[in-house]
């Protein structure tokens, strides 16, 4: 043996006998699991709140004022061209119209518009009309006296049509061609490519014919075009229990649960795959689908999000910013995030801003702007919908059945 062989032999044994050492008084691993940590309202979060309005944690810079009470359900919004807010009450079964007649930001009257739809839902104002989902059709109406009381509607796709189970909460979005909408999973990660489910579909203007558009997608609430394009942008619900197959449980920790998958935010085009329910968020594979034989090929196909937020925020409506009211904002999202059930703790439960590069046209950042838990980590409310009104503040509404305006702090 050569000098140098047994001299590189020694080192290698001395480098053993040190490493067997170490480890024989390392310290060990922690033994209990580490959940995912609660999210209550930071201390710097002392932005303005008005009378009426819970201890929410405020971004320094902005104000949270109420904008109508005692609603019993507040969902999904959408604002006419003469300033009537309609709000979905899914419970209802029904969609009211509010106004707020002095122009103090108050929503003072409320009408039926709409009632007798089954969990109405995803609404979209375009040309007129009032599009709006049930958990199983979808139809549009509008109100030609101004009474606040809708005197035609007309079926696109009757109630009963559509799969009406699981995650049935349908967005809908028209244009001059017709209007998308999108039909999530029946359950958590089932494979129902084959169906209906999993897909957002573009529909003639008629409702009678229609093609798909995107597929891969769990439960995608809200649809709408970037600003002064055709892109088509959605905020998908990812997943739950990802490390259920592993024995995780809320008893014995669930280190994966807690952190995967993400939320997505998407930018849809047409043809393209989304990755459930065998991929989430950046091309993770469920652990049921690890031993398909094209799991490969399936992370290749993914369209991975274009950006992805915490694990189970649960995000339902968003909506685009298109005037200067907040400066440095236009291009921006505002999203409502409802909060958590799948988590160790509490997560979610705010508003968000949503950065965009106004030059690449894609997300690069976000912040809180709202956080709807106390300083303790207490449940003050849901939130569900985002909406730019026409003065460039965003309302957003809640379960408690409230809406809230977000302005700036005077």
């Amino acid at each position: 043996m050569h000098l140098n062989h047994r001299l590189l032999l020694a080192t290698v044994f001395a480098l053993t006998a040190s490493c067997a050492a170490q480890d024989a008084t390392a310290p060990q691993l922690p033994g209990k699991v580490v959940p995912a940590q609660p999210q209550p309202a930071p201390n710097g979060f002392t932005g303005k709140v008005g009378p009426g309005v819970p201890a929410f944690g405020v971004r320094p810079g902005y104000r949270v004022t109420l904008a109508a009470d005692g609603l019993g359900e507040a969902r999904f919004m959408e604002l006419d061209d003469k300033g009537t807010l309609y709000l979905s009450q899914p419970g209802r079964k029904g969609i009211v119209a509010l106004r707020d007649k002095d122009g103090d930001g108050v929503y003072e009257t409320k009408a039926q518009f709409v009632t007798n739809f089954p969990s109405a839902h995803g609404v979209h104002f375009y040309q007129g009309w009032l599009w709006f989902a049930t958990n199983s059709g979808a139809h549009k109406a509008r109100d030609t006296n101004d009474d606040g009381v809708a005197d035609e509607v007309v079926t696109l796709i009757p109630d009963g049509t559509l799969p009406k189970s699981g995650h049935w909460w349908k967005g809908i979005m028209a244009t001059d061609d017709g209007f998308f909408l999108s039909i999530g999973g029946g359950g958590n990660a089932n494979d129902e490519l084959g169906t209906e489910r999993e897909k957002i579909w573009f529909y003639s203007p008629d409702g009678k014919t229609r093609k798909v558009w995107a597929t891969g997608v769990r439960n995608t609430e809200k649809l709408r075009f970037r600003p002064g394009t055709t892109e088509l942008w959605g905020s998908d619900h990812n997943s739950d229990n990802l490390g259920k197959p592993w024995g995780e449980s809320k008893e014995k920790g669930q280190p994966f649960t807690d952190a995967q998958p993400p939320e997505e935010f998407n930018h849809y085009i047409e043809g393209g795959f989304y990755g459930h329910p065998f991929i989430e968020g950046n091309r993770v594979p469920r652990p049921e689908y690890l031993n398909r034989p094209d799991i490969v090929e399936l992370a290749a196909r993914t369209i991975v999000p274009a950006w992805s937020f915490g694990a189970h925020w649960a995000g339902n409506g968003w909506t685009f910013l298109t005037k200067d009211y907040f400066p440095g904002h236009r291009g921006d999202v505002f999203e409502a995030f409802h909060g958590s059930w799948n988590s160790s703790n509490k997560v979610g439960y705010r508003i968000e801003r949503l950065l965009f590069d106004q030059v690449t046209g894609l997300p690069y950042g976000s912040l809180m702007i709202v956080n709807t838990l106390d300083q303790n980590g207490t449940q003050l409310d849901r939130p569900n919908d985002c909406l730019e009104a026409a003065d460039g503040t965003v309302l957003f509404s809640c379960d408690s059945g409230r809406i809230f305006r977000i302005s700036k702090a005077e």
